[in-house]
């Protein structure tokens, strides 16, 4: 198909627990062309907000408004489309963080998807439920159009058995408790960004208040920080990370802590927050960490455990040919790029110093034995690409 074809418009949903981030997109085979991006946010809140970026130019839009579920987010987008004269969405792409075990690849929506993911709702509790509700709502609101659900498991959906199954019995790996890996649209929008430049043995570095860091050889992901769910791997914002798993039995055993008191304390009071006690927003530690001790050591400890990750990936992948930070982290900290960088010179890893400051590619410098970038992730058009390309197997 050329150049010249006139593409399809596609919207990309991408679900939080209190928030809805969203874009337009012109998807052609060769290209695919932001029209409109924006967010709802503080949803379930008395005063929520809607913004959003008109990529044609126009003035940015933001309105604070109350929005009291999914359901109105999705009626605020659709008129947003309508009133800045957007063309009607032909398909809609929906990230997904987990399918469980029988959901791995991309696929249009259908009531029996929808069961499944109702059925897998136990492997991500805090994600599943309000991207149901995001789904349901859009299938109301847009009646008639093909929808994707895209899954951030899928990209590593073929892990060797050597990195995918865990160390516990049997009767339970069978059940689905595996690594299923997280972040897998950011790392294929990484990989489509790299193009006919993608090395061989590529790190990516995913480090946002979700942190995970992923080997990829040959454009295929080997091996991934994040497990079972996305608390695993790395510390994070409010997330602990991996943790000694005697941890758990003692809360459960002398503190009495039950399912909810662990998940309420490894996924919202760990992490950052956890060590600092100020906050899970690295921003906020920076301005911190020269008066509080706990914000300083919260920052050594996240970059710490993000380079020791690194280098256990070099090792997966007999050695790194370019290393990509991304994410709001990655993409935007160069103190906590340099302080993971400077671990690695034992592989020969280097920064340049302003270039790193700048974020302006490649940040290594000419003797650092391989190149390090920083790029955005870009799930929202990896969305809007596999809802294109879905929808188009209908035709």
């Amino acid at each position: 198909m050329s150049d010249s074809e006139p593409g399809l418009n596609i919207l990309a949903l991408n679900s939080g627990s209190s928030s809805l981030k969203f874009g337009l997109y012109r998807v052609k085979s060769a290209r695919t062309e932001t029209l409109l991006s924006g967010e709802a946010s503080s949803i379930g809140d008395k005063t929520g907000t809607i913004r959003a970026r008109d990529w044609r130019g126009n003035k940015p839009y933001s309105e604070t408004i109350p929005i009291p579920d999914q359901r109105n987010a999705i009626t605020l987008i659709g008129k947003l489309l309508a009133d800045s004269g957007m063309p009607a969405p032909a398909a809609i792409g929906h990230r997904i963080v987990h399918g469980g075990p029988k959901l791995r690849q991309h696929c249009l929506i259908d009531d029996s998807v929808l069961r499944q993911l109702e059925a897998a709702t136990a492997f991500a509790p805090l994600h599943t439920p309000p991207a149901l509700a995001v789904m349901r709502f859009a299938r109301e609101h847009f009646p008639g159009i093909p929808q994707a659900a895209c899954f951030d498991t899928s990209f590593h959906a073929d892990l060797a058995e050597v990195a995918r199954v865990l160390p516990i019995s049997r009767d339970l790996r069978q059940e689905g408790v595996q690594r299923y890996g997280f972040h897998g649209l950011s790392c294929e929008s990484i990989v489509h960004q790299l193009g006919t430049d993608l090395p061989q043995r590529l790190l990516i570095a995913h480090l946002g208040n979700g942190a995970s860091v992923t080997a990829v050889r040959g454009g295929k992901s080997i091996d991934t920080s994040m497990g079972l769910t996305p608390t695993g791997g790395v510390i994070m914002g409010t997330r602990s990370g991996d943790l000694d798993p005697g941890i758990l039995i003692y809360l459960m055993r002398e503190k009495k802590f039950d399912a909810a008191m662990l998940e309420e304390l490894l996924d919202h009071r760990s992490g950052l927050l956890g060590i600092s006690g100020v906050a899970g927003d690295m921003r906020r530690l920076h301005e911190a960490a020269a008066s509080n001790a706990d914000a300083g050591l919260a920052i050594r400890m996240f970059c710490y455990s993000v380079r020791k990750q690194l280098a256990a990936m070099i090792a997966a992948l007999d050695g790194v040919d370019t290393i990509v930070f991304t994410g709001g982290i990655g993409e935007n900290d160069g103190e906590a790029r340099a302080a993971i960088c400077v671990g690695l010179s034992w592989i020969g890893v280097s920064l340049d110093q302003a270039r790193n400051r700048t974020a302006q590619n490649p940040i290594s410098d000419t003797a650092s034995r391989c190149p390090v970038l920083v790029l955005a992730s870009r799930e929202d058009e990896q969305i809007a690409r596999h809802a294109w390309t879905l929808s188009r197997s209908l035709a």
